[in-house]
């Protein structure tokens, strides 16, 4: 099998693999003709499932394997991929392929930076090196235009030379039946689907909500000491535009609430039923009181909401009302307005 590829987009991909990587140090990728797939399943926590078009991270793409559409399945560490894309990011290009290292499989990948060498010191002072400095009262010549003032050898100009970086990314090359357990949860349709607002504004109420109730349990408590479990904060909608974000802790019950947001129309041709007898329409049908409702824990949300650093466009929140929240992270293309790919968090709700 074989794989090789130029990195574009890299501030994108970095971006995404540091959001990955707060959530789980190991993910599995796969990639074919067309897309590329990472799966991130923490033993914990929100799972995700991100789904990109080949063409939004990488340029002159070249895969081949034996397996239908030329799939290859990797075991990758998030960590080292994290490091070398930062390195690359200060390079003028990078490239991945999948080689050997003695015999170990390697995600090898190798970044291509222009670095400036310095020369020896500059002369001080007004005088050129040979000693002549313009012109001389008593130099006959001196007022000749076809005498030219020398000047010294700027050894201080920089010259600049190619460097090349090679970072080896230790991976594991998946079977494709191992592969094939992978599998995305089923959840039922949703109560309520509804755009969120901007992901790190939410962040940052949620951080302060996370951290308060943390405060409040820690000090209410004799001899103080970090709580056990983490803050749960409660997230609601409706299918009237509006999100409420609730935390209530032993002396703690605060409240924040979005209005104005968008319910996206339902699409009657992806629908297993008819849009009148989807769940969100009776829910809609119910009033604006009527709310789904899920549980998560504070810390793990706020992994979940650094997604937000990929400067995505719209994320849809899907409610299954005391049962799950799944996320759609759409990021465009910024050469295309039109197209765009997906990431998708799961996040399970805790009982009440």
């Amino acid at each position: 099998m074989r794989f090789k590829t130029d990195l574009r987009n890299i501030r994108t991909f970095s971006r995404l693999v540091a959001a990955l990587n707060s959530l789980e140090k190991i993910a599995w990728v796969r990639l074919d003709d067309e897309t590329a797939r990472f799966t991130v399943i923490p033993d914990t926590g929100s799972q995700v499932w991100a789904s990109l078009s080949v063409n939004l991270i990488f340029d002159n793409y070249s895969i081949q394997s034996a397996e239908p559409s030329n799939t290859i399945n990797l075991e990758l560490p998030l960590g080292p991929l994290q490091r070398a894309l930062r390195s690359a990011a200060g390079g003028n290009q990078a490239s991945l392929r999948l080689t050997k290292r003695d015999g170990l499989p390697m995600l090898s990948m190798t970044i291509h930076a222009m670095t400036k060498d310095g020369g020896g010191p500059e002369p001080r002072g007004g005088r050129a090196a040979s000693g002549f400095s313009g012109a001389d009262p008593n130099d006959p010549f001196g007022d000749d235009p076809d005498i030219f003032q020398q000047e010294s050898l700027e050894l201080t100009l920089k010259r600049e030379r190619e460097k090349v970086i090679t970072q080896d990314i230790p991976v594991r090359v998946l079977h494709p039946d191992t592969v094939e357990t992978i599998m995305q949860p089923k959840v039922r349709e949703p109560d309520v689907h509804i755009q969120l607002p901007p992901l790190l504004q939410l962040k940052a109420i949620s951080d302060r909500f996370t951290k308060l109730a943390l405060t409040t349990s820690s000090s209410s408590r004799p001899g103080g000491g970090p709580e056990r479990n983490n803050p749960k904060l409660e997230l609601s909608a409706n299918m009237y535009g509006s999100l409420r974000l609730r935390v209530a802790a032993e002396s703690l019950d605060i409240t924040s609430v979005w209005n104005g947001l968008d319910n996206p129309e339902l699409d009657p041709g992806a629908l297993s039923m008819p849009v009148e007898e989807h769940p969100s329409t009776r829910f809609r049908e119910e009033g604006p009181d009527k709310w789904a409702t899920v549980r998560v824990d504070g810390k793990d949300w706020s992994r979940v909401l650094s997604v937000g650093r990929l400067d995505a466009g719209r994320v849809i929140a899907c409610f299954s009302d005391d049962h799950a929240l799944i996320l759609y992270v759409y990021v465009p293309h910024h050469d295309d307005e039109a197209s765009d790919d997906v990431v998708t968090y799961y996040v399970s709700s805790y009982s009440a």
